[in-house]
């Protein structure tokens, strides 16, 4: 186990370092002078020049990157003051420390995810399991016919008309919007809920079409068959036996789509007007804004990999038969 998790932490953070290597020098193919689109319009020569000193422009581009990947480590000085570890450079267009940056989006988009990963992972599996329990029957055509249908819908298309009926047209709701958590936790959840319904709606969807199909397959396993043999009550082979199989699957997807949400629902941002991980992505991408795309793209490629490792540990624990060599 502990040769296994330091040699996946290891790659980590070489892929860590390889698409922080390929997105800086990829920028670098941009024909833009970052000094003078951080200054803006109707910038003289000379504040050009001090931007560029400050930024460290000036500096050949193999220090700048230098620069930037031991900073993330150690941090690292800035006229504007010292960047403390992990530090992410300097926004090209606010001025900001990008880390700050960031850390001042993430609550929204943690608690975007979060919310919604509750609900439509109980609500999802919930449902998966009756339809494989009563498989043939009216109640497993119905949440079949009903998964399959709102499976096909998209957030863009769902969630403005989610907010025309609850928002503009009867008023029963207001505007999504972030209350921190700390602050009101029932604005925090009232602000978030249409967002989360949507997600939920969709995802639950996916979700049960997943766990009956796997539970299905885990029914027809021989181990099952043989508990059953054992003359074991079916509600405890249910259980006990398939319902542990199925469920590596779907842990797939789910650290899959754990780490997309965490690394910034760009659409659902987008959709309900919330500044997170994603509309931040988005923007910096927009104005060339160097610092802050790697920044985003580090980060969201964190989540990925240690959530990928974390799936890995968990088939262990589901699967008996998976073993980490």
């Amino acid at each position: 186990m502990l040769q296994f998790l330091i040699r996946r932490l290891t790659g980590a953070v070489v892929i860590m370092f390889l698409i922080g290597a390929f997105t800086f020098f990829l920028f670098y193919t941009i024909p833009q002078d970052f000094a003078e689109l951080s200054c803006g319009k109707n910038c003289s020569p000379e504040n050009i020049a001090v931007i560029r000193e400050n930024l460290g422009l000036d500096k050949p581009i193999t220090t700048q990157f230098w620069d930037f990947m031991v900073g993330i480590v150690t941090g690292r000085d800035f006229p504007v003051g010292h960047c403390p570890a992990p530090c992410l450079g300097v926004s090209f267009s606010t001025g900001d420390f990008v880390w700050a940056s960031i850390m001042d989006r993430f609550p929204l988009t943690l608690s975007l995810t979060v919310g919604g990963l509750v609900i439509f992972l109980v609500l999802g599996l919930a449902s998966g399991l009756i339809a494989a329990w009563k498989r043939g029957t009216m109640v497993d055509k119905a949440v079949s016919g009903a998964s399959m249908v709102l499976s096909s819908f998209q957030i863009y298309f769902l969630g403005p008309i989610v907010l025309g009926i609850f928002v503009y047209s009867t008023g029963w709701m207001e505007n999504p919007k972030y209350v921190p958590f700390t602050d009101d936790p029932i604005g925090w959840a009232y602000g978030l809920l249409i967002p989360w319904a949507v997600m939920a709606t969709i995802f639950t969807a996916q979700y049960t079409r997943m766990a009956r199909s796997t539970m299905i397959e885990q029914l027809q396993e021989e181990h099952v068959r043989t508990a059953r043999a054992k003359g074991m009550r079916q509600r405890y082979v249910f259980f006990r036996y398939a319902w542990r199989g199925s469920l590596a699957p779907i842990v797939t997807i789910l650290g899959m789509d754990l780490s997309a949400l965490l690394a910034g629902a760009v659409v659902t941002e987008f959709t309900f007007q919330l500044a997170g991980i994603g509309r931040l992505a988005v923007e910096s991408s927009l104005t060339k804004d160097l610092p802050l795309t790697m920044g985003v793209m580090l980060f969201g490629a964190f989540f990925i990999l240690i959530l990928n490792i974390i799936v890995d540990l968990a088939y262990a624990y589901i699967d008996p038969r998976v073993r980490l060599a």
